[in-house]
């Protein structure tokens, strides 16, 4: 049972997420529902819950005050005299709890070390303080009195990234996919917990200490092995280990053709289940053993294909295209591999924002994996950014909605709903989005490069800085393996520019300009940086020009609404610049017709 039961209306769960995670940054564990999973008793569930908790945070918006539940679970908290409230946007507060004192957050902007929060904190942390005392003093008045009690521990565990054995460092995309499958079916079974891939694969090419990862994750059991694949042979060591004693709960070792990597992964899962004594529900066995594919070839491809995608940065034609001739490939496997289509339509969205041309590709492939399965939460964020980049932007805003609803933990589905907030200009909910994406994925340094311009936007100093930092952190870990990758300097560069390093900047630029003086995401960056952040108007209008020149129907409308360049807005360059932009792409748009009537 958890330390804080957050009680709160459904439609408010992105604004929720980040003061859940400030509290357990605190260390404390937070039960907000969404381990609830179909079949439970859901009134029963949350009675338990609340029973259990040491404080309630209740979070009062218009929204969640009209809620029948999340009243019920105030009074509730009231009477039991463990409630902490909340408010955002001056939410009319129900009249039987008025008189308890009430935080306000509609100027936290997420920021944990924000006054409001910090007042938020120490209230919880002293009920919690509270009620550990008292169950202490109640545990040893009971040993006294009565036989000990047998209870029932509740699990948690972390699957650290798998070790390539192979020898081949090409073969790290396999070894990455395991342990991300892995980690997948793990967080089917309700009774465990399970820390989320990034925070894990911060681990990745180290050799950590087991018991200081449990405590650093707060998580009981620690779960590492190794993957060796070879001809049409793979063997996987893997050991679960107790966080506490270091002593190992579980180990085997699977030595068999590639072809049983399905039979391999469904067996970790229930032998962990079985070493930790927990129930497997029929419902939770069958998620688990139900895949996208039954291919072992069509699932190598698309983990190659994965891996590409996870590995690159935004707007990368040649990895775009890498993409969907790896996807294409495995569709021919397996025509019924629904992800596969989804990662397909991605790259052919990519493609098109980089190079230009039509939707129809991304869009057939969008539609075909969500005919394979309509729940596929990426699928819907995807057909949304394409949606979008048509100027269909109620439609989009739909396809985002019903995937938030699907998937709110997935990284591309947040990914789509940051960037449709930043062009529609609500920077605050933009925030929200990327934020979450950035932590989904430890790699992915474009979503904290929109943090810095969504701050900045907000005029938010604090949480520019730390975007900042965190890109240059990103980006030089990425160049310390690779220092001449000119997608990740762009990320670098604009990063500094915005904590005020101005000298280093302009170096990285002129650096990535040389490697590649073409990439024309890369000189859209810096004219950015140049603009809002190094405020030189000059220099910003001539790195744009070229990009201008070339800017595609789709990445247009994205260009004109950045913040990041209104220091141009009003020089006549700048508007004769996106004027003739215009120009070239309604002409090119209107022998579209032509072209095709005369073949």
């Amino acid at each position: 049972m958890a330390d804080v039961f957050v009680s709160y209306a459904r439609a408010d769960k992105a604004r929720v997420a980040p003061l859940v995670a400030a509290i357990e940054a605190k260390g404390w564990s937070v039960w907000w529902d969404p381990e609830i999973v179909p079949g439970q008793e859901f009134d029963d569930q949350i009675e338990a819950e609340i029973e259990s908790a040491k404080a309630v945070l209740v979070i009062w918006t218009p929204t969640s005050v009209a809620s029948r539940w999340v009243r019920g679970e105030a009074r509730e908290a009231a009477e039991r005299g463990i409630l902490v409230p909340v408010r955002f946007e001056q939410a009319k507060l129900p009249m039987d709890v008025r008189a308890i004192h009430t935080t306000d957050l509609d100027d936290w902007r997420e920021d944990p070390t924000s006054p409001a929060v910090q007042e938020c904190l120490r209230a919880l942390g002293g009920m919690i303080a509270r009620k550990q005392a008292a169950e202490a003093q109640d545990a040893g008045e009971k040993a006294l009195t009565s036989d000990a009690q047998i209870q029932i521990p509740r699990f948690s565990v972390c699957v650290l990234p798998f070790t390539n054995m192979s020898g081949d460092s090409e073969q790290e995309y396999f070894s990455d996919g395991i342990t991300e499958d892995v980690t997948t079916d793990l967080s089917k079974v309700s009774a465990l917990k399970v820390t989320a891939s990034n925070s894990a694969f911060k681990y990745k090419g180290t050799h950590p200490d087991i018991q200081q990862v449990a405590r650093d994750l707060l998580v009981t059991h620690v779960l590492e092995g190794s993957v060796r694949k070879a001809g049409g042979r793979i063997r996987i060591n893997a050991q679960l280990i107790d966080g506490t004693t270091n002593g190992h709960v579980w180990a085997e070792r699977y030595d068999r053709d590639a072809s049983d990597i399905f039979a391999i992964q469904d067996e970790i899962s229930q032998a962990i289940v079985k070493a930790l004594k927990l129930k497997l529900l029929p419902a939770e066995k069958r998620a688990i053993q139900q895949r996208g594919t039954e291919n072992v070839e069509a699932y190598n491809l698309f983990l190659m294909a994965r891996q590409a995608y996870v590995g690159s940065q935004e707007s990368d034609p040649r990895n775009a295209k890498t993409i969907i001739r790896l996807c294409t490939r495995v569709t021919e496997n397996d025509p019924k591999y629904a992800q596969a289509w989804a990662l397909m339509a991605i790259g052919y969205r990519v493609l098109r924002e980089a190079e230009g041309g039509h939707s129809a590709d991304g869009m057939a492939a969008a539609n075909k994996a969500l005919e394979l399965n309509p729940k596929l939460a990426e699928a819907h964020a995807i057909k949304a950014q394409i949606l979008q980049a048509d100027g269909d932007a109620d439609t989009a805003a739909a396809e985002v909605a019903i995937s938030l609803e699907l998937d709110p933990e997935s990284y591309e589905v947040n990914r789509a709903a940051g960037r449709l907030n930043y062009l529609f200009l609500r920077y605050e909910d933009a925030v929200r989005y990327y934020e979450r994406s950035a932590e989904l994925m430890e790699t992915d340094i474009n979503s904290v490069s929109m943090l810095i311009s969504c701050y900045t936007a907000l005029g938010n100093r604090a949480g520019v800085r730390r975007a900042a930092e965190m890109a240059v952190k990103r980006a030089e870990a990425i160049l310390a393996r690779d220092q001449n990758n000119a997608g990740v300097m762009l990320y670098s560069a604009y990063a500094l520019s915005a904590l005020g390093d101005s000298e280093r900047a302009k170096s990285r630029m002129d650096h990535a300009l040389l490697i590649d003086p073409e990439n024309f995401n890369m000189r859209y960056n810096f004219a950015c940086a140049l603009s809002v952040h190094l405020k030189d108007k000059d220099a910003a209008l001539n790195m744009l020009g070229p990009v201008l020149a070339t800017i595609t129907e789709a990445f247009l409308p994205f260009a004109k609404a950045d913040p990041d360049l209104e220091l141009l807005h009003d020089d006549p360059r700048y508007q004769a610049m996106v004027a003739a932009a215009e120009a070239r792409l309604a002409a090119a748009k209107a022998a579209v017709p032509a072209t095709v009537a005369g073949t």
